[in-house]
């Protein structure tokens, strides 16, 4: 499977309620706010960021 060159990631859902791992792991994709979107490079280790917080993120291939 060809992999894109970014990704884009906006976050929807509030990490209130989160446990403190996938908080982090939101911080660390430079996800502060909520509907903040930054640029990923598609890469293995952002890929598993995003599938630890599928459930908080909206992802986008570019």
């Amino acid at each position: 499977m060809k992999m894109a060159d970014k990704l884009k990631i906006t976050l929807v859902k509030s990490t209130i309620g989160a446990i403190p791992k996938h908080r982090k792991t939101v911080e660390a994709l430079g996800l502060k706010k909520l509907n903040k979107t930054v640029e990923m490079p598609d890469n293995a280790s952002v890929r598993g960021m995003i599938h630890q917080v599928q459930h908080l993120v909206k992802v986008e291939e570019i």
